[in-house]
């Protein structure tokens, strides 16, 4: 089948290499993101998807919008059997979904109808669910709201993070994404419509999001904690008004007196501990501003930490 794909980050890499390892399939072109700047120095970096299709000698077209006539022309030309999306970062036209013999498909990261969006992975940790998947679905006009060819399930521990999570969902999209094609080809596969009452969002990821509310309760907070890391990261502010990235928690099963949440109620061997609007948290392992991440005990022996110190933290409203 000639497929043109259509990705940007890592979560999507997998799905590129398997598709062009397979002697099934031809990858005629590689849709991208264009290198943007990025970092305090504003270095502009190519997407994860170029330097695979760079260094496997795939074409890569960087369309900075692919609902430009220009880049409609193009793709008529290359005339794919397939387009497959993995995290692409741009919504298509109708001219797009419609060109393809076998239209467009997605790998999201996500059991639909939950989590439709931009970012599933993230989300799925932060509201505290036990299981998380893939869905490939059939793309239309809408976001993420096309029909379901195939799912597969991973189930989600009290410890696992974004990454982690991230990595296994990577792996299994690409799996079932080859599996899709194959009965795409056959005929095979079902196409299941959603149930859009039953659909969530996962909405862009903002900077407020990553500022812990201590008035919430331990798992709130440690299910944050988990959700950002390794990216964007939650934090706290110091009494000194310095930001503290924190990096690992976890929910003490120690028995301490009630107090303001946000105070430090115990400096252990491990970490410090933190009440909660609902009870203690455990701090493992954070990161000061301008150093690098360290175990909380670190930090405690370096600046040190007091009991009753406070971190800066606003009610929920």
């Amino acid at each position: 089948m000639q497929i043109v794909f259509m990705g940007s980050p890592n979560f999507a890499v997998d799905s590129l290499d398997l598709l062009h390892n397979s002697p099934k399939h031809e990858i005629v072109a590689v849709v991208t993101q264009p290198d943007r700047p990025k970092g305090r120095g504003q270095k502009v970096l190519m997407t994860a998807v170029k330097a695979y299709a760079l260094q496997a000698n795939l074409p890569v077209l960087q369309p900075s919008k692919v609902k430009t006539e220009e880049f409609i022309q193009k793709l008529q030309k290359l005339a794919p059997d397939l387009i497959v999306v993995a995290a692409f970062g741009q919504f298509l036209p109708k001219a797009v979904l419609e060109l393809p013999k076998f239209g467009c498909i997605n790998v999201h990261a996500s059991l639909l109808p939950k989590y439709r969006g931009a970012a599933p992975i993230h989300y799925a940790i932060l509201q505290g669910e036990k299981e998380a998947g893939v869905t490939i679905m059939q793309m239309d006009i809408g976001m993420d709201t096309g029909d379901m060819l195939a799912k597969v399930s991973v189930p989600i521990d009290q410890e696992m993070t974004m990454g982690e999570l991230h990595d296994i969902l990577k792996i299994k999209g690409a799996q079932l994404l080859l599996e899709v094609i194959e009965g795409l080809e056959a005929g095979t596969v079902e196409a299941i419509p959603q149930d859009d009452a039953a659909a969530t969002y996962a909405s862009l990821l903002t900077r407020d999001m990553e500022k812990i509310n201590w008035f919430l309760s331990a798992q709130k907070i440690h299910d944050q904690v988990r959700a950002f890391n390794p990216f964007p990261s939650s934090f706290t502010t110091l009494p000194d008004g310095k930001n503290l990235k924190i990096w690992q928690t976890k929910i003490s099963s120690g028995i301490w007196e009630e107090t303001t949440p946000g105070v430090v109620v115990a400096v252990e061997k491990a970490g410090f501990v933190v009440a909660t609007g609902k009870g203690f948290l455990e701090i493992l392992e954070v990161q000061p501003e301008s150093k690098k991440r360290m175990p909380a005990k670190v930090f405690c022996n370096g600046r040190g930490i007091n009991v009753g110190e406070k971190f800066t933290c606003e009610e929920a409203k």
